[in-house]
């Protein structure tokens, strides 16, 4: 016959199951950020997160609202000048 389960496996259990939850998570964000909290967004995420044009995008980099980054072609924008941007223009 088979070993009877105890509240000690179950507990065991629900451990590992949650760490596995936790790690498929985190993997996953990786794969859509790059990072699990990027300081730097790439062009198409600062459009899609404040809901703005490539053209709008552009601005903030001409007139130098935002700090930026380019690599290998790809225009990267600081997160943290972003979000003072905006809490400054709405407040």
């Amino acid at each position: 016959m088979g070993k009877a389960v105890t509240k000690e496996d179950l507990r065991q259990f629900s451990l590992l199951l949650l760490d596995k939850i936790s790690t498929l998570l985190k993997e996953s964000v990786l794969e859509k950020t790059g990072t699990i909290d990027p300081e730097w967004i790439k062009t198409g995420r600062v459009r899609k997160m404040l809901d703005i044009s490539a053209g709008s995008v552009q601005n903030l980099r001409v007139t130098q609202k935002v700090r930026f980054k380019k690599v290998l072609g790809s225009y990267y924008y600081n997160k943290e000048d972003l979000l003072k941007l905006f809490k400054d223009e709405s407040g």
